[in-house]
């Protein structure tokens, strides 16, 4: 792994540190926050749609590798779910102020986030690059959303600089392991990657954005962030 890799490792690592300072002094209102939310939603969703699957694809793993290694990570959210809800049903949010499901759902995201960008690099190309600033854009926001009346202040950029620490943590992790590795072996990890970022959009940041009233303009916030990742694409190709 040379100088500038890790350099471009350590850039949504102190996004997401400047995210929750932004946090510690803007209090946004849950509406706000469903917006941030349906935005985050957009740039995983061009992650997915713009780099990752296209990625996989050039990778030309044998079919069936990628359709297992997808199931096994379809089936690792499934019960990473199970685990979660059971946490909350005992050990409930109003313990500590925290909402102990999406924070564990957020810090896996994240650490999943960090392994793609490794493994991005692994791959070669530009891939890990426009991952690492396109995932950047989800970190900012990522302390504002998970802002609340009771996590807010020193707590929000304990939690923020925590998921910088492990989006860098794991993506030299990732890019150790997947370094000289076959093109299956990258491609099976970015497609069980790929179920995990799904599962964050489906079953955590448009759920959570949806526990309050929607406004129409979430539906352009929504797709805003997605042309925010593949602008990032578009311009860095």
């Amino acid at each position: 792994m040379s100088l500038t890799e890790f350099s471009i490792m350590l850039i949504p690592a102190l996004v997401a540190l400047g995210g929750g300072v932004l946090a510690m002094f803007w209090h946004p209102s849950h509406q706000t926050r469903s917006l941030i939310q349906h935005f985050a939603a957009g740039v995983v969703l061009a992650a997915l749609a713009v780099e990752l699957l296209p990625e996989i694809g050039r990778e030309h793993a044998y079919g069936p590798v990628l359709i297992g290694a997808f199931a096994l990570g379809s089936l690792f959210m499934y019960g990473m779910k199970l685990w979660t809800m059971h946490l909350e049903e005992s050990q409930p949010v109003s313990v500590g102020g925290l909402d102990w499901g999406l924070l564990i759902a957020t810090f896996i995201d994240i650490a999943v986030d960090g392994f793609i960008i490794g493994a991005g690099f692994a791959a070669g190309g530009e891939t890990g690059m426009i991952l690492a600033l396109g995932l950047s854009v989800e970190l900012l926001f990522l302390g504002l959303a998970l802002t609340s009346e009771s996590t807010k202040g020193w707590r929000i950029v304990a939690i923020s600089g925590a998921l910088g620490v492990t989006v860098l943590v794991c993506a030299v992790l990732g890019n150790l392991l997947l370094s000289g590795a076959s093109n299956t072996v990258i491609a099976g990890a970015l497609a069980f990657s790929a179920a995990a970022l799904l599962y964050l959009v489906t079953e955590e940041l448009l759920i959570e954005a949806h526990e309050v009233e929607e406004k129409p303009v979430a539906t352009l916030v929504l797709f805003g962030g997605f042309l925010v990742f593949w602008s990032i694409q578009l311009l860095g190709s």
